[in-house]
């Protein structure tokens, strides 16, 4: 057979060779364990994170005060041991300068919210442990898979850590609640945690060989004005943590005007002047304000260009997130007017986890889409 050149041209009507057609398969039955797995992880650390926002709201992140990973589990089971743990929080000064006084009955319920925080964050170790152990035992998690699921337990235990130096910023001299700032790493690495898995999630919803596909159809401005978002989402979310931190939004309650004026009053009046963006609960309202506007306004940017996809899946994503990211500017806009009651704010935080996620599918879904076009046929 002659050898054909390297430059040939085709004569017009020669055969041409089909192009390869890659199969849609469906998740193995391992992805699907894994992803339910994954499911259970990704409940229990949105419940940590209403139970986190309501032990911060009661006042009760400070009635254990020290940190005791293994023994810790085990509430105390006498009066003696009550009387011990009471003891103990009336030598720090939150109980000093707000709570002097207060009885051991009342004491029990701020203790019985911080040690069921930790008992939940003790549950989820133990399942992520259980989980890994299975699944990699059984060999059963899918290449590349291994440092990823390793990665999310190595997050858990420092959250762990960083959850016990947040409370230790509190047990300190003239310290009436934790440090703002630890607070707000404490809350984010939550977020990122939560973030993980349900990227993890949608990844495991489809095989490898349908990711690989569906990637080539990547709608690449909205997958990186949805990454943007996302990033600019989290920056408000450490915000929001630094206002819940000092109870920031209980001390401005009019709106748009803070105490009738752009500016609240005396927002450097603190030296150094560092200290007011952590401390000062006017400034630190005014940032998470401006901030929640301008990312308003970016999410409708983002939305806009969503929604003209070819894929109904992505503009139906991009709907979404539009709409929660409206409910969640309604929602914060009315805690701020009612001064922040406890019911108000943790519905608050937990719509921003709503919107983290409805941000990140959408994000994914532009990058991997799949379904109808606009036109009605298949992607």
């Amino acid at each position: 057979m002659a050898k054909r050149p390297i430059f040939e041209e085709v004569a017009e009507g020669a055969p041409r060779a089909a192009a390869p057609r890659v199969t849609i398969e469906r998740p193995s039955g391992a992805r699907r364990a894994i992803r339910a797995w994954l499911l259970v992880l990704f409940a229990l650390v949105v419940a940590i994170i209403a139970v986190g926002g309501l032990t911060r709201l009661t006042g009760s992140g400070l009635s254990i005060t020290d940190w005791r990973p293994i023994v810790g589990a085990i509430p105390p089971l006498s009066d003696a041991d009550w009387q011990r743990e009471f003891d103990a929080y009336r030598q720090i000064d939150q109980y000093r300068l707000l709570n002097l006084g207060m009885s051991l009955q009342e004491f029990k319920f701020i203790y019985w919210w911080e040690w069921g925080h930790r008992q939940l964050g003790r549950l989820i170790g133990l399942v992520w442990a259980l989980g890994f152990l299975w699944f990699w035992l059984r060999g059963q998690i899918p290449p590349g898979w291994t440092g990823r699921l390793l990665l999310l337990g190595a997050l858990g235990g420092l959250q762990g850590a960083i959850g016990w130096w947040m409370v230790a910023s509190g047990l300190g001299e003239g310290m009436v609640a934790v440090a703002s700032y630890r607070l707000a790493v404490h809350l984010g690495l939550a977020f990122v945690i939560l973030g993980l898995i349900a990227w993890y999630v949608e990844r495991l919803g489809r095989s490898q060989a349908a990711l690989l596909q569906a990637r080539r159809g990547r709608e690449a401005r909205a997958f990186r004005l949805s990454t943007g978002l996302m990033h600019f989402a989290f920056l408000q979310i450490l915000l929001g943590a630094l206002v819940a931190g000092i109870d920031a939004g209980r001390g401005y309650t009019d709106w748009p005007l803070m105490a009738g004026g752009i500016f609240p009053p005396g927002m450097f009046e603190l030296e150094p002047v560092w200290r007011n963006f952590f401390e000062n609960d006017g400034t630190v309202q005014f940032i998470h304000r401006k901030a929640g506007y301008l990312l308003a306004i970016f999410a409708l940017i983002v939305w806009m260009r969503g929604r003209r996809s070819g894929f109904a899946a992505v503009r139906g994503a991009f709907h979404a997130m539009g709409l929660v990211m409206a409910a969640q500017i309604v929602l914060g806009i009315v805690t701020v007017l009612y001064g922040a009651p406890w019911e108000l704010a943790i519905a608050h935080q937990l719509l921003a986890v709503a919107l983290w996620v409805a941000i990140l599918r959408a994000r994914f879904l532009a990058g991997y889409p799949e379904g109808a076009t606009i036109r009605g046929g298949q992607a």
